[in-house]
């Protein structure tokens, strides 16, 4: 990882020491890494924080999670294991006897893919290693197609979890929740990361394979679309493309 003496950072021409830091719950995913782009975009040194929870593609994750860390020129590299929520289960991502259902894009349900108040989890985790290095924020790529389906990513939940936050560390702690795509679309995303050149080549959202992308589950289908719509290829390989893309449009 990178060497964090007194140099001046070229993306922000200023000392690495007079930067303001940020932990981006760094997921190996295209919102994590667009969402770490805007942090250091903000000119926020980066503290990466991955976890793995015994998701199916967790292996693929973390090798998208430590390129991506290098790339972004990250100060800090931090992975640790959440096998609790693996543990308790619920969830396709992490239950070998749950199917990860084909993508259903106008379904309202919430999908067997959710695990159970998982983002109170991470956040929790994020700003203790926030606080512990004296960051001013905690970054998570949280779009608004998720929040339809997931509840632990509408914008009441970051709002009420940053009051927790307030009320949970020491008094001189100032550490804010940031979901800057909370109310963008996930073509919102892509768009804005081809704008700020994310590396979406090191990235991985698919839920069921690390090696191609299924092309089919929920996570691929909303991807494949956001790059369908704004008219890039995805740099990531599938074992098939289906278009989600309606022909009218």
């Amino acid at each position: 990882m990178t060497d964090t003496t007194d140099t001046t950072d070229t993306a922000t021409d200023e000392p690495a020491s007079e930067r303001k830091r940020a932990v981006v719950l760094l997921s190996g995913g295209m919102d994590s890494a667009t969402a770490a782009s805007v942090a250091r975009d903000r000119g926020y040194e980066i503290y990466a924080l991955h976890t793995s929870y015994g998701q199916r593609t967790e292996d693929r994750e973390l090798e998208c999670a430590r390129l991506l860390a290098d790339e972004l020129d990250a100060a800090d590299f931090l992975r640790l294991e959440t096998d609790h929520l693996s543990a308790i289960g619920a969830s396709s991502l992490t239950d070998d006897e749950m199917a990860v259902d084909d993508a259903d894009l106008e379904s309202d349900e919430i999908p067997t893919s959710y695990v159970p108040f998982r983002n109170a989890n991470l956040l929790a985790m994020a700003v203790s290693y926030a606080e512990a290095n004296d960051c001013e924020a905690v970054f998570i790529g949280a779009h608004s197609e998720d929040f339809s389906g997931y509840p632990d990513c509408r914008p009441e939940f970051f709002e009420a979890f940053e009051t927790v936050v307030d009320v949970g560390t020491k008094p001189d702690t100032e550490i804010s929740i940031e979901a800057p795509f909370v109310e963008h679309s996930k073509t919102d995303i892509a768009e804005r990361g081809v704008d700020l050149a994310v590396p979406y080549e090191h990235t991985w959202s698919c839920y069921r394979e690390n090696e191609p992308a299924c092309g089919t589950c929920d996570a691929c289908a909303f991807r494949l679309q956001a790059f369908q719509n704004i008219g890039v290829r995805d740099p990531i390989e599938y074992a098939e493309r289906p278009s989600y893309v309606d022909d009218d449009s």
